[in-house]
């Protein structure tokens, strides 16, 4: 490289040969590959010219895999456009999906992964991962009122290696106290999620971040500029030298190298996020804004090009203008920086002057960094000198690739370990393991409960006792009862075993988590984890999850308004299991009608509405064990689809009072998670369920199955409700013992209290 005649140095490109190219960019940090090195040089040496190094560090952003989903992009198209419905107001165009509450108001949802960053330093991953999916919220224009999570770590006794991977430990630790801290210090509820244990992510943990917020539909606004003349105004946190190359390193697999890169890691700051909402949403109201952007990955170079070649338009901005918080920075790392808390918008000229008052007030720093402009070129400059001259379609579209695939056959068949001896210990031990057990260590960490919307959280049940809900409930509007209801999560073992069964299953679990909440699914946003891409086995998992999306979209009537694509999840030779996770959003009419998992009174009926699948395949019985699993089975969809319309109605008319899902663990940990809630036993008789062994009656996880709680004396009630799906009766609430029984074998006979000791025990050695 040379110095120009100012600011920003040229790159060299057009004579270099293709062995000197690819050094470059390895040298230079763009993570570009060795064909697209070649397409920049054939690029310039079409214009005559060189590149400056703004220029070659914006495209290798733009053209990174996290920003422009250059593998993804065709089969996302192919598989999952036009799925949505009536109540979608803006699906798969803005940084969130945007769906009708009610007649007046709206919610934003998005979920978006922050795998790389965490596995560097798991702190401040998480937490700017939490910060970053806020922001994705907020610029739709919406107050953000709850947060999810859903977190992949490794083997429990993984204890790190010589290559730099931490230990899980370590890991889990810092990346629930990341979000704990930030989502705590916004005084934003972090009310629902999962967490899940497996030796596939010992080197690259995966950490997935939702949010959904609540704005009036008349206030929506988009992620593109409007029209020439407007202002282009950066608003929030300075920009400094943290974040370089976050995309890029994002974008590619994990090794010793890159793991040393923590200069790709944003530093998060709260304390100035807080502020920014509160400012942005007053400017919203004031109708100061016409478009907006978080500053994620790729920073300006990211947000300044998407929010301009959104609208076919394009504009002029000065890198000197840009506030920053750290002296001396080069204009390409001013462009690049990934620097948190930081938003963009469009405003019109006369806007800017109505916007201090605000920003005075929330004591925020604010920047007039350029203007819109027509069609054509984007020009960046710093101090008079232009440092970035090119047409935005180049610039900002990426290149698209049509990856080759491979969809392996999946095994269809399973092997089944002996009949345990003694089921009573077993349970015992089995409620231990780190993805049954409780989640409380993770659970009572968050602020489930600030602001006062939250009516279900992650856990209920009596204090001292409790147990997991399958859905958190949240009112958004003060005045209002109704409510939004949140779950997200993926089956990873099934979805391993076989991704279009297990995308099914994983889909299939969330819509039983909202109908056991007593709500109906609403909308559907995607977080897809996926290996490295340029593999055609990895390439399939992710096209076979797609097509099962799709598949399943259509059939439920359920949008998909948002999603994320994380690919490259690599370290070495080693791809992470295929990790699509999903956060369903559910409508509950009036939240005092709401159900939950704990089982209420002694004396009522237990049924299991809904079928068990004799099949163990994907199961958390057969990891215990360490066998392999064959395909799984997700259950029929039409039968699902009955079973949501019957659990709406049984709710509304107090027919079912409690109600949780047959999933991880199977119907003996389900039934065992309902005694927990407020320490009230059960007896239980399996010999109804027919064809099937103990073992699989007691920890299937196949079929779609609900075990829920019936007033004593309302029986005949529900069963005359219950008129194309039969029922089994199964049991009765009360005492303080579980005791299970097979065709007149007592199976399972321990205390209550033994057994939550034991579920309360797991995430002891790894969060205490």
């Amino acid at each position: 490289m040379s110095r120009s005649s100012g600011f920003s140095r040229i790159v060299k490109i057009r004579d270099l040969d293709d062995g000197a190219l690819v050094k470059l960019s390895k040298k230079l940090g763009l993570a570009l590959s060795d064909g697209e090195m070649f397409q920049l040089r054939d690029y310039f040496r079409g214009i005559g010219r060189d590149p400056t190094d703004v220029e070659i560090q914006a495209m290798a952003q733009a053209w990174s895999e996290h920003c422009c989903y250059k593998s993804s992009k065709l089969y996302l198209k192919k598989y999952l456009s036009g799925l949505r419905n009536g109540s979608v107001i803006l699906a798969m165009e803005d940084d969130a999906g945007v769906v009708a509450f009610d007649d007046d108001h709206a919610y934003v949802l998005k979920m978006e992964s922050h795998n790389h960053p965490s596995a560097v330093e798991p702190y401040g991953g998480a937490a700017t991962g939490v910060g970053g999916i806020i922001r994705d919220v907020l610029c739709m224009g919406a107050q953000p009122v709850a947060i999810l999570d859903s977190l992949y770590f490794g083997d429990p006794e993984f204890q790190g290696d010589a290559k730099g991977s931490h230990s899980t430990k370590f890991l889990a630790s810092g990346v629930v106290r990341g979000i704990k801290d930030y989502g705590n210090r916004l005084g934003i509820p972090t009310v629902a999620g999962s967490v899940y244990f497996h030796e596939g992510y010992n080197r690259n943990p995966l950490v997935n971040a939702g949010c959904v917020g609540i704005l009036e539909k008349k206030n929506v606004i988009r992620s593109r500029a409007s029209r020439p003349g407007e202002v282009l105004v950066l608003i929030g946190g300075g920009t400094g030298r943290d974040g370089i190359h976050g995309v890029n390193f994002a974008s590619s697999s994990l090794d010793s190298e890159n793991r040393k890169s923590t200069r790709s890691v944003q530093l998060g700051n709260p304390i100035i996020e807080e502020p920014l909402i509160h400012a942005i949403l007053e400017m919203v109201d004031a109708n100061l804004i016409n478009g907006m952007k978080d500053l994620g990955g790729g920073g300006l170079s990211s947000a300044a090009g998407e929010i301009l070649y959104a609208a076919s338009l394009s504009g002029i901005i000065d890198l000197d203008k840009v506030h920053l918080k750290d002296k001396g920075m080069d204009p390409w790392e001013i462009w690049v920086s990934e620097s948190q808390e930081r938003m963009l918008v469009t405003m019109d000229p006369e806007s800017v002057k109505k916007a201090q008052p605000i920003l005075k007030k929330w004591d925020l720093d604010s920047s007039v960094i350029g203007k819109v402009t027509d069609g054509g070129n984007l020009v960046i400059q710093f101090k008079g000198e232009k440092v970035l001259d090119l047409p935005l379609e180049f610039l900002t579209s990426g290149p698209v690739y049509a990856r080759s695939y491979h969809e392996s056959k999946p095994s269809l068949t399973t092997a089944i370990p002996m009949e345990t001896k003694n089921y009573s210990e077993f349970l015992k031990n089995f409620l231990s393991s780190p993805n049954v057990s409780s989640r409380f260590r993770i659970i009572r960490e968050y602020d489930r409960t600030v602001r006062g919307g939250t009516a279900v959280s992650a856990e209920v049940g009596s204090p001292g006792l409790g147990t997991h809900s399958d859905s958190a409930i949240v009112v958004p509007l003060p005045g209002s009862r109704k409510a939004l209801i949140l779950t997200s999560g993926c089956k990873v073992p099934m979805v391993e075993a076989d991704p279009y069964s297990g995308t099914l299953a994983s889909l299939c679990e969330g819509v039983r988590n909202i109908i056991c909440s007593g709500g109906r699914p609403h909308s559907l946003v995607d977080s897809l984890n996926f290996g490295d891409p340029e593999d055609p086995e990895i390439m399939g998992q992710l096209v076979t999850s797609l097509r099962a999306i799709g598949d399943f979209s259509r059939e439920f009537d359920l949008p998909v308004v948002s999603g994320n694509v994380s690919l490259y999840n690599r370290s070495g030779e080693v791809n992470i299991p295929p990790t699509p996770t999903f956060m369903i959003v559910g409508l509950l009419e009036d939240a005092s009608k709401s159900l939950s998992s704990d089982f209420k009174e002694n004396g009522n009926s237990i049924f299991l509405l809904g079928r068990i699948l004799p099949n163990l395949s994907g199961s958390e019985y057969l990891r215990y064990f360490g066998i392999q699993s064959g395909a799984p089975s997700p259950g029929d969809l039409k039968d699902l689809k009955y079973l949501s319309h019957l659990m709406e109605r049984l709710s509304s008319r107090s027919l079912v009072i409690s109600a949780h899902d047959v999933s991880t663990g199977g119907l003996s940990v389900c039934i065992a998670e309902m005694c927990f809630g407020n320490g009230i036993g059960a007896e239980v008789d399996l010999s109804s369920i027919y064809g099937m062994r103990t073992s699989v009656k007691l920890f299937s996880e196949a079929g779609n199955a609900v075990v829920v709680e019936v007033p004593h004396g309302r029986e005949d009630e529900f069963l005359k409700e219950c008129t194309s799906l039969k029922p089994l009766r199964i049991g009765t609430t009360g005492g303080g013992m579980l005791r299970i029984n097979d065709l007149e074998i007592v199976i399972v006979d321990s205390p209550v209290k033994d057994l939550m000791e034991s579920w309360n025990s797991g995430l002891e050695k790894i969060l205490p």
